[in-house]
């Protein structure tokens, strides 16, 4: 049994629909991204899947319960990672994690039982006591991570969990995520970053316009829709780099050109990277293709509001 499936989903606002007969399943234990531009309907599926917004069509079962009927039922089994943090600032940490496990009926021995664990796995032993004004952004995070696992959930969504947080926080929190999957645990994941999806991510999909536009493995993804290589040129001396890419766009299979910078996509770069040793007011990397190349191919260059 699917930890979720979802299926022909549909949700319009205001005669738009913002989620457009969506349908995917998430395999227990596994990670699985929920990726898309910013108005491509990831939050508002989310919403729909955890039964905060009821669906215009299709069918949700979360955790074997049918959503939005059994919502709270699922939801017992359910943690969730908010994309901002929402602390009470009044509390401590552990009053935080205790309040929050009320909630769900626990009782206030085991919640207490459960607390030092749960700072730990956060990277917050000690802190038990510490007031919310007093951490950093990086804290912050890692406790709201701590307080979605209070019930200690079959499943866990998390919307953007590292938005905001410097290379340390991501990382540490990557390695928690990644226990929690060995654990058994099922997340959800919705990300801007696509080193992380494809870091973390089993599988995933990509929406758009609230359609469905690509789903697979990170590594599925960019086999079947990206050529192997990137070479991306940046023109440092003003007004090299139009000449160079029409003289040169034969040496790759696709050309994209963004601002300063042209990206020549290649299943053989050596040809072009040997005319880039010659080329004065240029600078290039070379690199394999990833996951956000594809999602560029995907949804377009086009700043998203």
């Amino acid at each position: 049994m699917a930890a979720l499936a979802v299926d022909a989903l549909r949700k319009a606002y205001s005669g738009t629909e913002v989620v457009a007969g969506l349908s995917f399943a998430v395999a227990p234990g596994t990670c699985f991204g929920l990726l898309g531009p910013n108005g491509a309907g990831k939050t508002t599926t989310l919403r729909l899947c955890l039964g905060l917004t009821a669906p215009d069509a299709g069918t949700i079962a979360l955790a074997g319960r049918a959503i939005p009927a059994d919502a709270q039922q699922a939801r017992a089994r359910v943690g969730v990672v908010p994309q901002f943090d929402n602390l009470d600032p009044d509390f401590t940490c552990a009053e935080n994690l205790l309040v929050f496990g009320r909630y769900f009926g626990l009782k206030d021995a085991d919640i207490r039982a459960r607390i030092p664990q749960l700072l730990d796995f956060a990277g917050l032993a000690g802190k038990a006591d510490a007031r919310i004004a007093t951490l950093s952004g990086g804290m912050k995070r890692r406790l709201t991570l701590a307080r979605a696992l209070v019930n200690d959930p079959d499943i866990v969504f998390l919307d953007e969990p590292t938005t905001g947080l410097d290379p340390q926080a991501r990382h540490l929190i990557w390695e928690r995520l990644k226990q929690l999957k060995a654990a058994g645990k099922t997340l959800i994941l919705t990300t801007h970053f696509m080193d992380e999806a494809e870091r973390l991510c089993d599988t995933l999909i990509v929406i758009d316009h609230g359609r469905k536009i690509a789903e697979g493995s990170p590594r599925q993804l960019i086999a079947e829709h990206i050529e192997p290589q990137v070479v991306e040129v940046f023109d440092e001396a003003g007004g090299r780099l139009a000449g160079f890419v029409e003289n040169h766009r034969d040496l790759a299979e696709r050309l994209e050109t963004s601002g300063d910078t042209a990206f020549f996509y290649c299943r053989e770069p050596r040809p072009l990277l040997a005319r880039l040793t010659e080329a004065d007011g240029l600078r290039y990397v070379h690199r394999a293709s990833n996951l956000e190349d594809v999602f560029i191919k995907l949804t377009g260059r086009e700043l998203r509001d």
